[in-house]
C-alpha cells in the first residue's frame, strides 16, 4: 500500500472511526494528502451529527496531521475532462466527486477510496484500502 494517496471522504471516515484497514493504508502510505472537497463534506457530516463537538474536534487533530489540497484552475480542466467523459457515458457521479477525481488525475496519485463509481473513470487509479 505504500504510495501517494489522495482520502476520498469514505476512507476518512474509517481512519476517524479506526477501521482497521483505513489506519493500516493510512500508516502505509508515503504521503496524504485530504482535498478541500472532502473536508467540507467531513464538516457537513460532523455539523448534522448528534455529537457536533467531539466530531469537530476528530476532524480537526486529523487535518493537523495532514496537508489539505484545494483546486486550482488546472484541476477545473481536470474536472471538465471527468465530467464530459462522465456524461458521454451516462454515467455521472456527484459534482464533489469528480472534483476529487479531477485532483487524483491532475496530480498522477492514487485515489484511496471505495466508492465504486470511480471505476467509471480511465486515467485514475483507486484503492479501497479493503480488509486483507
Amino acid at each position: 500500500m505504500s504510495g501517494n494517496y489522495l482520502l476520498d471522504t469514505n476512507i476518512v471516515i474509517g481512519v476517524l472511526s479506526n477501521d482497521p484497514s483505513a489506519v493500516r493504508g493510512l500508516t502505509a502510505a508515503d504521503e496524504v494528502l485530504i482535498p478541500a472537497v472532502v473536508l467540507g463534506e467531513l464538516f457537513y457530516g460532523a455539523m448534522c451529527s448528534n455529537n457536533v463537538e467531539a466530531n469537530l474536534q476528530r476532524i480537526s487533530e486529523l487535518v493537523s496531521r495532514y496537508a489539505i489540497l484545494d483546486v486550482d484552475g488546472s484541476t477545473a480542466v481536470h474536472y471538465g475532462q471527468v465530467r464530459r467523459a462522465l456524461r458521454a457515458k451516462g454515467r455521472p457521479i456527484p459534482d464533489n466527486d469528480v472534483w476529487i477525481a479531477a485532483l487524483a488525475m491532475q496530480l498522477g496519485w492514487t485515489l484511496a477510496t471505495r466508492d465504486h463509481h470511480f471505476d467509471e473513470l480511465e486515467g485514475i487509479i483507486t484503492d479501497a484500502w479493503r480488509p486483507m
